[in-house]
């Protein structure tokens, strides 16, 4: 029989252990906590949000650190696309 639950929990969190590590350089600490306070509230959105500054990072395309006004103007354009249900009455 074989054991799978042990190696996938510690790559796992090895796994995110980096993933914080590159969100903590990435972001100021303003926008850390922006994205802690909208994870509590739209924590599919704070994803969405971290997987797009990670992959910034780990491809070499983040040229700075993200401050909270960048952040804000990232969560807008996410929050944008999402928002474009309208209702008509008859």
């Amino acid at each position: 029989m074989s054991q799978p639950p042990s190696k996938p929990s510690e790559e796992d969190a090895q796994q995110k252990s980096r993933r914080e590590n590159v969100l903590r350089v990435a972001l100021t600490s303003e926008a850390r906590q922006r994205l802690m306070n909208v994870r509590m509230v739209k924590p599919d959105l704070a994803a969405s949000i971290e997987d797009y500054v990670v992959q910034l990072a780990s491809s070499g395309k983040l040229k700075s650190v993200i401050d909270d006004d960048q952040l804000k103007e990232l969560l807008m354009s996410l929050q944008e696309r999402k928002r474009d249900i309208k209702i008509r009455r008859i």
